[in-house]
């Protein structure tokens, strides 16, 4: 048997990359038979957050140390972790330079999801509640409001986690109607978007715009962002809105460490096999928010971290396969599911295949109370299953 030593090089430890980590190590954690097999995580951040969270942490259901444990507690059972600055990527010879330091692979996962910016100097102006301190600020500025009109914005596309936008409007209307600032309160979300989780099919989406014009919320599809000042934004069709209280999604782009090698397809981003992650680099694999896969409809699969905790698996137990020596015979078949925040501590719960053809197949139970509790204990797993 071939002794040699083989090295797993995980790019990122968002959903994707602490996913497979884990499930590498369930296989790899202690010595494999007479071959060695090394796990290296590498990670920028120090603080891991859970991002679902930020939604809570919005409106005072969360403070911020609830929702992030240390990076470094994701090290041990078999998991080496570097952290550090990813400096270069080279996939033709499977290698990551990290603080000076070029690591060597036999495999490669990149997940380093996406780099995020404001645009519009909107950070002058608002709260970007897709980061721990944006999120923080927004709950400390509603907890002072008095009423006027608040707006939550996404000022372009693509971004991640497509439900975001619309569980923060539900959540921050419903922390308003408790407030009894609800008569005193514009609630209004723009978006360049033709609808709500669009991608998820006509059927969820006009669910999920009546539920939001229940609740009052004005929804403006459509709308692309042109400026923004302290008050007011501007979109490309002539129409201004004055506010008084912005929450925004930043600019979502491939991480330009990326973007530096051939891996970068004409999308901006990674065009891998929708089926096995693989690249057009062998043993090179990418998951999650980094990679674009269109679908039958014409847009790309969402970036969502459901589906890079599946992509995860996937990879994560092809790669055991070839180096236990055996096919590697699994693959991500589109599924996925999401919660979707209404405020009142109800939640919705959609899923479906978006691999289908002619379009996805995405359906959302009777929202509830259940499936509210489902994503509270779902936080708590993740917590527990890999910060131990």
């Amino acid at each position: 048997m071939n002794n040699t030593e083989e090295t797993i090089l995980i790019l990122g430890a968002g959903t994707g990359g602490i996913a497979a980590a884990h499930e590498l190590s369930k296989k790899f954690g202690k010595k494999h038979g007479s071959r060695p097999v090394k796990i290296i995580l590498f990670e920028k951040e120090e603080n891991n957050v859970f991002a679902p969270s930020l939604l809570w942490l919005m409106v005072g259901k969360r403070k911020p140390k609830q929702i992030y444990r240390k990076t470094s507690k994701l090290a041990g059972h078999g998991i080496e972790l570097v952290t550090g600055n990813i400096e270069k990527i080279d996939p033709a010879n499977i290698s990551v330079t990290t603080n000076g330091k070029t690591y060597q692979g036999s495999y490669m996962i990149v997940s380093l999801g996406v780099n995020q910016a404001p645009e519009c100097e909107l950070n002058l102006w608002g709260h970007d509640f897709y980061s721990l301190e944006g999120a923080s600020n927004f709950h400390d500025a509603i907890r002072n409001f008095k009423g006027g009109k608040i707006a939550i914005l996404v000022p372009s596309l693509p971004f991640k986690c497509p439900a975001a936008p619309y569980e923060a409007a539900m959540l921050v209307e419903a922390f308003i109607r408790k407030e009894k600032l609800r008569e005193k309160t514009e609630i209004s979300l723009y978006s360049p978007e033709s609808g709500p989780l669009p991608v998820a099919g006509k059927q969820l989406s006009d669910g999920v715009r009546q539920i939001m014009g229940m609740k009052g919320i004005q929804y403006h599809s459509d709308h692309q962002l042109m400026s923004a000042t302290e008050r007011t934004l501007t979109f490309s069709n002539g129409s201004t809105f004055e506010y008084d209280l912005l929450a925004y999604t930043p600019k979502h782009s491939c991480p330009s460490v990326i973007s530096e090698t051939a891996l970068i397809g004409k999308s901006g981003w990674i065009e891998v096999n929708g089926s096995t992650m693989e690249t057009n680099f062998q043993n090179v694999y990418a998951i999650g928010d980094n990679t674009f896969i269109p679908l039958h409809v014409g847009k790309p699969l969402p970036k969502a971290g459901v589906f890079a905790h599946k992509q995860a698996i996937t990879v994560a137990q092809n790669i055991s396969k070839k180096i236990s020596g055996e096919k590697p015979d699994k693959t991500f078949n589109g599924e996925g599911q999401c919660f979707l925040e209404l405020g009142d501590g109800k939640a919705g719960y959609a899923g479906g295949n978006f691999y289908a053809f002619p379009a996805p197949e995405v359906k959302m139970k009777s929202p509830g109370f259940l499936w509210h509790w489902v994503k509270i204990w779902f936080e708590k797993y993740w917590f527990y299953k890999h910060f131990r």
